[in-house]
């Protein structure tokens, strides 16, 4: 028996999450391990001095971290989304959704989303949708979650790896037309394959100002797709991308302009500060949050979130760095691969 169109989707977010876990590995080394800060024994400020919260578009985060999207789509997604809700709202950290795209096909979906708004009536929620659709849909994500902002998700590498997955990428008329018409931000982010500076030339050219480099490092699309196919041909593209890292080397020369976000191999406080260091004005977090939860709950995920914001706060008052302007001005050291990085692409720090 042939299962409906929707059905089909539904389990494909059951298994993004599942096989999202499998990969998972708390000791995944990347490219954030090639950063080292120097330490300042004499910083001359107090833990209490430092202020960690950041401003994006116009509104002030309490923390320089957010729930990046993670899922949506089925009844088992509905209760993780639920949860993660929670999460947000105890730790008082903004929060995506995952790809929206579902729901707005199948309108029985749309409580998987919605249940964000509902267990976190106050906080910041950001929409997500792919690229490829137009305002209409834009503004029905939005309207769903009652978003305070938007994410359009960019995954060329997914889609071409993904079985059923889209094999046009014309996308960049029709981000520009959301961008100047939707009523809330709009933030492009990648999946977790990083862009370079030409992408991010790109996005800047259609009016795009706030951008998610999200590199490769933590959760892979890839991995997961060629997973779910029976042939796994694409194994050989397990490394395909940039890394998080490099891809906020790539950003350096727009982030007077443009709001960098950064995500994608997030594995605790000392990497955020690390992104934050190298240009982030805030970091998302998907995979490492998503695998807390499942192992500890809500609860025990929102403490130890806000834990990692306290831990924040001490590393940035070791390095003497009473903000997140501060921040970017501490000393670091790259190792030879990275340099070679800069090098090749004739980018600097």
């Amino acid at each position: 028996m042939v299962r409906p169109k929707q059905s089909i989707q539904s389990h494909r977010k059951d298994e993004h999450v599942f096989l999202a876990e499998k990969f998972h590995q708390d000791d995944r080394q990347n490219d954030f391990d090639g950063l080292r800060f120097i330490h300042q024994s004499l910083p001359e400020l107090a833990i209490a001095d430092v202020d960690i919260s950041t401003q994006f578009a116009g509104t002030t985060w309490q923390s320089p971290f957010y729930i990046n999207g993670i899922t949506g789509g089925s009844q088992q997604t509905k209760k993780l989304n639920a949860q993660l809700a929670q999460v947000a709202q105890i730790a008082g950290l903004p929060m995506a959704t995952g790809s929206q795209s579902v729901a707005i096909k199948d309108p029985t979906l749309v409580d998987t989303f919605s249940v964000i708004r509902e267990f976190n009536p106050a906080g910041f929620i950001l929409a997500n949708i792919g690229a490829g659709n137009d305002l209409s849909v834009a503004q029905k994500a939005v309207a769903m979650t009652q978003a305070n902002a938007l994410e359009i998700h960019v995954n060329t590498a997914q889609e071409v790896v993904m079985p059923e997955g889209d094999r046009e990428f014309y996308w960049l008329d029709q981000i520009g037309e959301i961008v100047a018409n939707l009523d809330v931000p709009v933030i492009v982010k990648e999946v977790g394959f990083g862009m370079s500076a030409e992408t991010i030339a790109k996005l800047q050219s259609v009016g795009v100002t706030n951008i998610d480099v999200s590199g490769k490092g933590g959760t892979n699309f890839v991995t997961i797709e060629n997973e779910r196919r029976r042939d796994k041909a694409y194994d050989y593209l397990s490394d395909w991308g940039q890394s998080t890292v490099e891809s906020l080397f790539e950003s350096q020369a727009f982030q007077n302009e443009l709001t960098i976000l950064a995500s994608g191999g997030i594995r605790n406080p000392l990497d955020i500060v690390k992104a934050l260091r190298l240009g982030a004005s805030a970091v998302g977090i998907s995979g490492q949050i998503l695998h807390m939860l499942i192992k500890t709950g809500p609860t025990e995920t929102a403490e130890q979130l806000l834990a990692w914001q306290a831990q924040i706060q001490s590393i940035m008052a070791m390095l003497g760095a009473r903000n997140l302007t501060a921040l970017q001005s501490a000393p670091m050291i790259l190792s030879p691969n990275l340099r070679h990085y800069l090098n090749e692409r004739h980018l600097s720090l």
